[in-house]
């Protein structure tokens, strides 16, 4: 028979770790996460402005509004959103310090939803630019703002997922748009999105109302492009090919096969009628991974290579259909934004 073993007596071995250790972590944790915010917020704020803007109505009445926007150059140049300060009759910038300047408009792309104004004011400093590419899900994210006339809040949370669209004011898809659930609220407009060591990561641009923790921004990658050309010409000049698309990764069995070394393309979305990629034969659901010479890894390299000089121009475009590689000739249109 078996011995028995006496459970009753058996001497209890605490396993759990002394009380207060949980407490201790929480508080580590808590500690960094507000150093982060706080060191974030002190580095990045001098550079964030509040935009005000005044418009005329065809009855004679002035119109009031206001949104953010942060310091892109240390020469002047201001990011903000289009819807910001479309239409407006005049635009004064707001500094930290309280001090007040006329901007100019340099240009805007309401495709985009992305503007620049400018002021001459000394000793501005200019934000630190991330890369929109590098973000992951679940990353701290941290919003700067002026909401409802609040000067500089800080708001903070992770990034909620990435490669969503979104519909601008013209009508147009935004692609590759960050989802948040920093808290953004009317005046966030055009402040930065910004990560852990203070590198804008995306332009503020939209909530959803009345649904909580739904905002969204515009990727620093397709700001940064937007603001070397309205920088350079005072206008966005780019060439269509009429899809929606996002990044997305490829098969890795069949981007070998192909002999394609990028790991992701521009997965087509959608298809618009009479367009040139209906022309050409794109279909939805086609993988775009090259446009002729160039490779595309993503959204933001379709976007980077459709320049104006493509206008017209026929190219070829390389699509992953299925398990197939097509090389299909397309010809952009041109289209201009000012």
């Amino acid at each position: 028979m078996p011995a028995s073993i006496d459970f009753v007596n058996q001497p209890i071995t605490d396993s759990h770790p002394p009380a207060g250790t949980f407490a201790a972590a929480d508080h580590e944790l808590l500690d960094a996460y507000s150093k982060a915010v706080t060191g974030v917020a002190a580095r990045v704020s001098p550079s964030v402005v509040r935009i005000e803007v005044s418009q005329s109505s065809r009855r004679g009445r002035d119109s009031q509004g206001s949104g953010s926007g942060f310091v892109f150059t240390p020469d002047g140049f201001i990011l903000t959103n289009s819807h910001v300060v479309h239409g407006a009759g005049a635009i004064t910038v707001q500094l930290l310090d309280g001090q007040k300047f006329v901007a100019n408009l340099v240009g805007e792309d309401p495709d985009s939803d992305l503007a620049l104004v400018r002021i001459s004011a000394p000793h501005l400093t200019p934000v630190l630019l991330g890369d929109s590419q590098a973000i992951q899900v679940g990353q701290m994210a941290i919003a700067i703002g002026n909401p409802y006339g609040f000067q500089c809040t800080v708001t903070a949370g992770v990034v909620s997922a990435l490669g969503r669209t979104l519909r601008s004011q013209s009508g147009v898809l935004i692609h590759e748009v960050v989802q948040t659930d920093a808290a953004l609220n009317p005046g966030n407009s055009g402040g930065p999105l910004v990560d852990s060591a203070g590198r804008v990561i995306g332009v503020n641009t939209a909530t959803i109302l009345p649904a909580q923790g739904l905002c969204f921004a515009i990727g620093i990658n397709t700001a940064r492009l937007i603001a070397s050309q309205l920088i350079t010409k005072g206008y966005v000049q780019r060439s269509y090919i009429g899809v929606h698309a996002q990044s997305a990764p490829l098969h890795r069995a069949i981007a070998h096969h192909h002999g394609i070394s990028t790991p992701n393309g521009a997965l087509v979305l959608a298809v618009e009628a009479e367009s040139p990629a209906q022309s050409a034969g794109i279909r939805e659901g086609d993988v775009i991974v090259a446009f002729d010479e160039h490779s595309i890894s993503g959204v933001d390299d379709l976007h980077r290579v459709l320049t104006e000089k493509l206008a017209a121009k026929s190219s070829q475009i390389t699509v992953l259909r299925n398990t197939e590689k097509l090389s299909l000739t397309i010809v952009p249109a041109g289209k201009r934004n000012s």
